[in-house]
């Protein structure tokens, strides 16, 4: 009995020392565990405005959060923690507004990534600048950037590919186009590119996204008695459906016409139904081109792995929101909580007191830092310059065939029209289709 009282005795003890020595040794070998506390202490709040009942909304948010974690896990060193705050703006301005100010006023959110659409950006930049609060966006509107300096477009300039557009249509000796689109901020650029290559505007009509089907088909009857057969669709992926369904329905899908459709939809095409991309067989598009990586491949694996069940196919936009969450924590961490963080009575706001938004003392500090941030990251390279993504201006010219769409080249501002990427300086700028493989 004595003998089982001093071998008890002795366990205990072994268990306690070793108890001691395995906390010495974590915190000799991870200093990073005694910081723990003050790393609460340093949260940098961040709003995020998407409209979560869409699949674009599941699917950036699913990139974002990801994107959190894996960032501290590779850095847990750093004294700075961003923590987001995800508010529902239901797809609408006012409910997008109204998020914000709730999350300017009771949160004390540092920066606010999204929203989706235009009108929801318009408010978001005029409220940014107003409140000097980063604004990072998907929306692409070259006008934003030069007027409202804190709102960043985190997605690829749309507008560049505009000069690819009129390239393919000038490679094709199309000499006259016609104009479908949704978003009259980016029109004049489109308009722009074309006339540059002398390529005449035979019609244009904007389509409301609340226009009705029979107001979808009136226009597209105008279409039929023209003799442009070249369409040019700028359009959100939901405008496009309905577009389309009637579109081939009327016959306008038949050979002799071409349709080329912008990035706004290219991007989004594999989450879109059967039905509709059954509808878009044989038209052209453009799409962002993301450089394929060992990073990239193992991310998708993950994603897939925790978000199967939840939203559908991953797509660029949450690829731009995972590389923009890395780049606000690399600006955070270099600014230190203790210089951005905000009294509990600097904003007081509501929808009818807009004129009394205060200027936050840390929003330039924070801007600046992330407008220097750059590195490579999942969607290619990072870098923001007034308020765009300068790096990466590659888009895939693709041809929509059976389920999803087939990659028939690139077109690059300094390459132009090519059937491969990671060409040689040495190459000419080529205006020729016949850089592309053959199209249906």
């Amino acid at each position: 009995m004595e003998m089982r009282r001093k071998n008890s005795t002795i366990l205990t003890i072994y268990l306690i020392l070793f108890g001691l020595l395995t906390q010495l040794f974590a915190h000799e070998f991870n200093p990073s565990a005694s910081d723990s506390l003050s790393t609460v202490a340093n949260e940098i709040p961040v709003g995020v405005i998407l409209d979560m009942g869409s699949w674009v909304g599941k699917t950036v948010h699913s990139c974002i959060t990801m994107a959190v974690s894996e960032f501290y896990a590779l850095n847990s060193h750093y004294k700075t923690r961003i923590v987001l705050h995800t508010r529902d703006s239901q797809g609408e301005p006012l409910p997008a507004l109204s998020a914000v100010l709730d999350l300017l006023e009771n949160i004390k959110v540092q920066a606010v990534m999204g929203p989706e659409t235009s009108l929801e950006a318009k408010f978001l930049a005029v409220l940014g600048d107003k409140a000097k609060l980063p604004i990072l966006s998907f929306t692409t509107s070259p006008s934003f950037s030069t007027e409202y300096p804190y709102f960043l477009q985190i997605a690829q300039d749309e507008t560049t590919q505009f000069k690819g557009i009129a390239t393919l249509i000038e490679s094709f000796k199309w000499k006259d186009a016609i104009l479908i689109y949704e978003d009259t901020e980016t029109l004049p650029y489109l308009v722009h590119s074309l006339q540059e290559k002398d390529i005449h505007i035979a019609y244009k009509t904007a389509v409301s996204p609340l226009a009705t089907d029979d107001q979808i088909i009136e226009e597209l009857h105008k279409i039929m008695t023209m003799e442009t057969t070249v369409v040019i669709v700028h359009m959100s992926p939901s405008l496009v459906s309905h577009l389309f369904l009637h579109v081939k329905s009327l016959g306008l899908m038949r050979e002799g016409y071409a349709w080329i459709i912008t990035d706004k939809t290219m991007n989004f095409l594999h989450s879109m139904d059967s039905s509709i991309i059954d509808s878009m067989q044989g038209a052209l598009g453009f799409k962002s081109h993301i450089p394929t990586s060992n990073e990239l491949h193992n991310f998708t694996l993950r994603w897939r792995r925790k978000f199967h069940m939840e939203v559908m196919e991953l797509n660029v936009l949450g690829l731009w929101a995972y590389d923009a969450i890395w780049a606000l924590a690399m600006a955070a961490e270099k600014v230190k909580m203790p210089q951005i963080k905000e009294d509990s009575t600097t904003l007081r706001l509501n929808l009818m007191d807009l004129a009394n938004i205060r200027a936050s003392k840390s929003g330039s500090i924070l801007l600046s830092e992330i407008l220097q941030t750059r590195f490579k990251g999942l969607s290619g390279e990072f870098q923001l310059m007034n308020g765009k993504k300068l790096i990466s201006k590659a888009f895939e010219i693709v041809n929509v065939i059976g389920k999803g769409d087939r990659r028939v080249g690139f077109w690059t501002l300094m390459d132009g029209i090519t059937k491969e990427m990671n060409l040689s300086v040495e190459k000419k700028y080529s205006s020729s289709h016949s850089g592309i493989e053959a199209i249906i």
